[in-house]
C-alpha cells in the first residue's frame, strides 16, 4: 500500500512538472566565487577598454541610460556595479544586464536593483541618522548589509559553534 502510494505520487509529481510552463522558470546557476570574479573582471576590462580616455568624465556622459549615479566618473560607475552591486549579491553583471546591450532594460533585476538602492538610500538619510544612540557617526546600510554575498539576502544568522 505505501509503495502504491508513492509510485502514485511520483506520478503525479511528473504529471504536474509536464503540464507546468518550465520556460517561465528561473534557474539560479550556482557558481563559485572565483568563475563569479573572473567573469565580471572580463565585462569591467572590455568596458574600461570602451571608455578609454573617458574615465574621468560624468558617468551619464559616457554610458547610456544612466539613471542612478548621474555625474560621477564612469570608471568609478564600473568600480560601484563590480564590487557594490555585482559582488554584494554574489552575480555577476548578466543578472541585471544585457551584456551585448548594457543599456538594455530587459532584466527585471536591473529595475529591482534601482528600487533596493532608493529603498537604501531612504533608511541612509531619513531613518538610520534618527535614531539616537548609535554608536557610529555615519551609520550605512548598503547591499552587503542583507546580502553578504548571496542574491538571497540573509535572513537569520547561524547557530554560534558549540551549540
Amino acid at each position: 500500500m505505501k509503495r502504491t502510494l508513492i509510485l502514485s505520487g511520483l506520478l503525479l509529481l511528473i504529471i504536474g512538472l509536464s503540464a507546468f510552463n518550465l520556460k517561465n522558470v528561473k534557474v539560479i546557476k550556482s557558481h563559485n566565487a572565483d568563475s563569479l570574479a573572473a567573469d565580471r573582471k572580463h565585462y569591467v576590462d572590455e568596458l574600461k577598454l570602451a571608455i578609454k580616455g573617458k574615465e574621468n568624465m560624468p558617468a551619464d556622459s559616457v554610458f547610456k541610460n544612466i539613471k542612478l549615479f548621474k555625474g560621477i566618473p564612469a570608471s568609478r560607475l564600473l568600480a560601484i556595479m563590480n564590487f557594490g552591486f555585482s559582488n554584494s549579491l554574489g552575480v555577476s553583471c548578466s543578472h541585471c544586464h544585457d551584456t551585448q546591450h548594457w543599456e538594455a532594460e530587459t532584466k527585471a533585476a536591473k529595475d529591482i536593483a534601482r528600487q533596493m538602492s532608493a529603498m537604501t538610500a531612504t533608511i541612509n538619510n531619513q531613518l538610520l541618522k534618527n535614531i539616537n544612540g548609535l554608536q557610529s557617526a555615519n551609520p550605512v546600510v548598503n547591499c552587503t548589509t542583507c546580502h553578504r554575498g548571496s542574491l538571497k539576502p540573509a535572513l537569520n544568522m547561524p547557530m554560534p559553534a558549540g551549540n
